[in-house]
């Protein structure tokens, strides 16, 4: 035994253990007939590792597979998204050849998408080089800046007086609308903060865009049917609303009941509003629009964006936007902020409006045009006299949701509906009274000096539409403070030290935009009643709808329960259908016969 022994001398020449050697283990494997110095669980380990092994070798393929998608990843993107491009191409062109007009929302989403697609890769590869040929050019504009300014503001000024000066020869009343704007802006210039430190490069610019907007959306022919065929696309959208509502309420319920057609569809809208946030398609809009203002009146990135997102969503919902920024903004900026909240109303109450049977096109209209003008006018009263630290900051970066996917996104902006809907049922119920007393008051003095049918409609439906495009209430002041305390707890004394004068410039804000849409206005000749009343679908009311009812309602005689028609209405077939269709946007005596 003592030749057999291992020692240090040994290991280190080399000496191998017979113990471990080829002809000691099978020796072993012959006498014990298998590994005898092996347990169970030794060998459930070897026997997991060859199956281990197996699974690797059947897995090769795919680790292959998955290697080579990952080395040629770009170029099989690019073949992926080459395959699905050409096939959208096919159907486009399919959709178009078989019907054009069908398929015309169709070629205006493709052509808007297509734009910005050719922008974005316009400035990535030939951005640099156009900027470097137009930089003379640019350079010498600066130069001629400080004179060509004046030339241009006066070259405006003089257009503007002559166009008003020529439009309102022909409706005088328009002057009226003027009036009130002109005393609104110097009224709130009276209430400024800071006389001296006024930007009226900010107040021009914003009130110039909104008179702008308001020029191509009620003047121009392809503002208006642009508008038009949106509020009738978001009308046919919001109408999917009746498949979720007749399931939980029954058809019944929906078809009779106001309060089941209109209010689920805030519910809707909501769940969809928070989708588009968690796909982060509502951040890349209000990021484009921001922009446009950005650049345009001189404001600060993080001011200018919660106001374009005030124009899609509400007054608590547009400060998150910004949120990891609010606790360094100015008083001036948090002004601004407030201000955009107070002057506009959240995309769901916009869905409601238009559920109401309030013109889509005049609501999305008053939206976009009072973002413009709660910028002019926030800077108006609360002008910038602290050192922003945002001031020159090409870009801020947008949060997004804590949703985890898009079930849980679409579930959150149902939920969060509740308390609005519960809101607006509320408020219907209390200023549709007062409307409706203050309209029977009207007529009852009209009537003492034989004015008949004096109330609140014809022209100034449009003018209440865009004044009522606002958060400006006594209310609202409670939830804005809620809502920015909970995000800047270290803020309160500055919000609440700006907050009033922010609810006076919201609520001037909606007056501006009420002014403008009745110096912009112009009645539309009304033609044969008959004809418009039998073709158009009743979805919103309108001037023209307003103004042929009431013919409609002369023209009915309700006799013992009975409606009958006279005039132009007589003997037609369709007079029963227009005259319950009226009745279900305005109140007459004739509706008792339809009920």
């Amino acid at each position: 035994m003592e030749e057999n022994k291992i020692t240090l001398d040994s290991l280190e020449k080399g000496t191998d253990n017979p113990g471990f050697s080829s002809v000691g283990e099978e020796r072993l494997y012959d006498e014990c007939d298998g590994p005898c110095g092996e347990s169970k669980e030794e060998r459930r380990r070897e026997g997991k590792g060859r199956f281990s092994s197996c699974c690797r070798k059947a897995l090769q393929p795919a680790s292959k597979a998955k290697r080579f998608c990952k080395a040629h990843a770009k170029v099989l993107r690019m073949v992926v998204l080459g395959l699905l491009g050409v096939a959208y191409l096919c159907y486009f062109i399919a959709a178009c050849w078989l019907n054009f007009q069908r398929a015309l929302a169709l070629v205006v989403m493709t052509a808007v998408v297509v734009f910005f697609i050719c922008w974005s890769l316009f400035k990535k590869h030939c951005g640099a080089k156009v900027m470097l040929l137009l930089s003379p050019v640019w350079k010498c504009f600066q130069k001629s800046w400080p004179w060509l300014k004046w030339l241009l503001w006066v070259a405006l000024l003089g257009g503007l007086i002559t166009w008003l000066a020529l439009d309102t020869s022909r409706n005088p009343e328009q002057l009226i609308s003027l009036a009130g704007f002109c005393f609104l802006v110097l009224f709130l210039f009276a209430c400024s903060k800071h006389h001296g430190a006024v930007s009226w490069r900010a107040v021009f610019w914003g009130l110039g865009i909104e008179f702008l907007f308001g020029l191509l959306i009620l003047r121009t022919t392809p503002g208006i049917q642009a508008f038009r065929w949106l509020g009738d696309q978001i009308q046919f959208f919001l109408g999917y609303t009746t498949a979720g509502s007749s399931f939980v309420f029954g058809n019944t319920l929906i078809e009779e009941v106001f309060a089941f057609q209109a209010l689920p569809i805030v519910v809707f809208f909501s769940c969809v509003m928070s989708i588009l946030y968690y796909l982060g398609i509502m951040q890349w809009l209000i990021v484009k629009i921001s922009w446009l203002l950005q650049v345009s009146m001189g404001t600060t990135p993080t001011e200018t964006l919660s106001v374009a997102g005030n124009i899609f969503v509400g007054q608590t919902e547009a400060p998150l936007l910004i949120r990891p920024y609010l606790a360094d903004m100015t008083r001036s900026e948090i002004h601004t902020v407030m201000t955009g909240g107070f002057s506009t109303i959240a995309g769901s109450v916009m869905g409601a409006y238009i559920s109401f049977g309030i013109d889509a096109a005049s609501l999305i209209a008053a939206s976009v045009m009072a973002a413009p003008c709660a910028l002019a006018m926030s800077k108006l009263v609360y002008p910038e006299v602290e050192e922003s630290k945002f001031k020159g900051k090409a870009s801020i970066r947008l949060s997004s949701g804590q949703e985890q996917n898009i079930l849980e996104a679409a579930s959150n902006g149902a939920a969060a509906s509740v308390g609005l809907v519960a809101n607006i049922a509320a408020n219907l119920i209390a200023f549709l009274a007062v409307l409706e007393f203050i309209n029977s008051a009207l007529r009852w003095f009209g009537e003492m000096v034989d004015i008949e049918g004096l109330s609140f409609q014809e022209r100034a439906e449009r003018i209440a539409t865009f004044a009522l495009c606002g958060f400006a209430n006594l209310g609202s002041i409670g939830i804005m403070l809620g809502g920015l305390a909970s995000m800047v707890p270290q803020r309160k004394g500055d919000l609440a030290s700006v907050v009033l004068r922010a609810l006076l410039t919201g609520c001037c804000v909606s007056m501006l935009n009420a002014c403008l849409a009745g110096l912009l206005h112009v009645p539309t000749e009304v033609g044969d009643c008959v004809t418009f009343l039998s073709t158009t679908n009743f979805s919103s009311t309108s001037y023209t709808m307003y103004t042929c009812c009431k013919q409609l309602f002369a023209s009915s005689v309700l006799t013992n329960g009975t409606v009958s028609f006279t005039g132009a209405w007589a003997g037609l077939a369709e007079s029963v259908l227009c005259l319950t269709q009226c009745c279900g946007h305005y109140n007459h005596t004739s509706c008792l016969g339809t009920t």
